[in-house]
This record gives structure tokens, C-alpha cells and sequence, in this order.
């Protein structure tokens, strides 16, 4: 079996490869990781006020957007990458060092990585504007997107694990996207929302994990229906099938 420091030197080593891959050798790979956020945020800012809607009181509507669409993106992002890991590293796996394992890991890190900058140049662009903004507890906001990440990485787990065995699960995943982006209270307090359709949407673990953001970066911002724990029963559980999976993959990658 393989040490610690072994496979963090292969995280990393499968993570500096993933950055060059991703974002290539010029700086319009890393401006785009910001680009399609501000896109949906400039989109709905600018519905926003054509049907007169506005932010909760004391919020500015950027910055609740911000809060919505960079964990929501964060999860749907960091599943998506770890789910084709496998597909898009396979030449790796001849390499006895390297793992599935290893290649969801780094891909996670990357994206957790890079979704903590752009939410720190989104909302320090906004401070520039609006000025210094009064964050309620920054702590609270970290461990929310913690918690995207983690329901990312353990949901891209399961389907890397599946992709193996069927590509139907990387066909449906953005139908299911779709959905979730819908039922996400991205672009809306959840306690706004009528009790019956507020209870729907509470089954979803992501939309706690958006209500915890913003529960944690605005003052006075009402989320007494969020579950941290909730979100953690969900990333176990999958993180356990997935973690199976994982290595129910390896074995039919050996054997094929």
C-alpha cells in the first residue's frame, strides 16, 4: 500500500498537470473560471431590474447573486470534473502510483482553489464599488462553500464510479443540473418562499449550502431553516458508495 506522502506528491503532481490543462499556458483560461459566473450574475442583475425585483433589505443584489451562483457553481463544477477524471486521465492509470482516487482529489482541490478566488475578486470588485462590506460571519461562509465542495467531490465520486460501467450518468447529469439550479434557492431567500415549496427545496443539500453563505456573509440575513448536518449526512453517504465504486472501477480498469 501507499504512504501518506506518496500520494500527496501524486495529488500534486496530478494537480499542477490538471492547471496546465485547464487553464493552459495564457491567462484567458483563468479570466474564463470568472467570466461564466459574472455572466449569470450580469444576466439575472439585469432582469432584476427590469421586473423591479430587489435583494432583501440591506443587501446589495450583486452580492446576493454572488452568493447563490458561486456555491451552486462550485458544486456543479467539482462534480462534473471528478465524474470524467477517469475518461479524461486514463493514460495515467498505467501508472501504478496513480489512482482514480488521485485524480478526483486533485481535480477537487483545483476547483475549490479556483472558486475561492473568483468569489474573492467578485466581492472585492463589489467593495471597490460599494464599498468595504459588513461580512457577519466569514468563517460561516467558508464552511459553506467547504460543504459545495464536499457534495461535489463525493456526488462526482459516485459517477466517476459509474461512468465506468455506463456513459448514461455523464448524459444525464445535465438534466439533473438543470434541475438542482432551479431548485436551489440561487436567486431567492428560501424563507420568502411559500411553507410547501420551501419544504421541497430544503430536501435538496444544496440549497443549505447557499443559504449558509449567505447566512454567514450578510448581517441580520434569516436562514433558521438550514441543516449544516444535513449536508454532511448527505456527502458521508455518497462519499461511502463512492469511495466503493471507486474501487470496484479500479479492478475493471485492471482487468480491461
Amino acid at each position: 500500500m501507499r504512504g501518506a506522502l506518496t500520494q500527496l506528491q501524486v495529488v500534486y503532481a496530478l494537480l499542477l498537470r490538471e492547471t496546465r490543462t485547464r487553464f493552459g499556458s495564457n491567462h484567458l483560461g483563468y479570466l474564463w473560471a470568472f467570466i461564466e459566473p459574472a455572466l449569470w450574475i450580469g444576466v439575472f442583475s439585469f432582469i432584476y431590474g427590469l421586473v423591479g425585483r430587489v435583494s432583501p433589505p440591506g443587501m446589495s443584489p450583486v452580492a446576493f447573486l454572488v452568493t447563490g451562483v458561486v456555491p451552486f457553481s462550485l458544486f456543479r463544477d467539482t462534480t462534473q470534473r471528478c465524474m470524467r477524471a477517469i475518461e479524461a486521465n486514463k493514460g495515467l492509470l498505467f501508472y501504478p502510483q496513480v489512482t482514480p482516487l488521485d485524480l478526483v482529489i486533485a481535480r477537487a482541490v483545483l476547483e475549490a482553489a479556483t472558486y475561492l478566488t473568483v468569489m474573492g475578486l467578485f466581492m472585492g470588485g463589489l467593495a471597490l464599488y460599494e464599498g468595504t462590506p459588513r461580512i457577519d460571519n466569514l468563517l460561516e461562509t467558508l464552511a459553506g462553500l467547504g460543504l459545495a465542495s464536499g457534495l461535489g467531490v463525493s456526488l462526482g465520486l459516485v459517477c466517476c464510479g459509474l461512468s465506468v460501467y455506463s456513459p448514461t450518468v455523464e448524459r444525464l447529469f445535465p438534466t439533473v443540473v438543470r434541475v438542482l439550479f432551479w431548485g436551489s434557492a440561487v436567486f431567492h431567500p428560501v424563507e420568502t418562499l411559500p411553507k410547501k415549496i420551501r419544504d421541497i427545496l430544503l430536501l435538496n443539500p444544496v440549497t443549505h449550502v447557499v443559504e449558509l453563505v449567505r447566512d454567514g456573509w450578510f448581517p441580520g440575513y434569516d436562514a433558521r431553516h438550514i441543516d449544516p448536518a444535513y449536508v454532511l449526512v448527505w456527502i458521508l453517504i455518497m462519499a461511502f458508495f463512492g469511495l466503493a465504486l471507486e474501487r470496484m472501477a479500479r479492478r475493471h480498469l485492471e482487468l480491461s
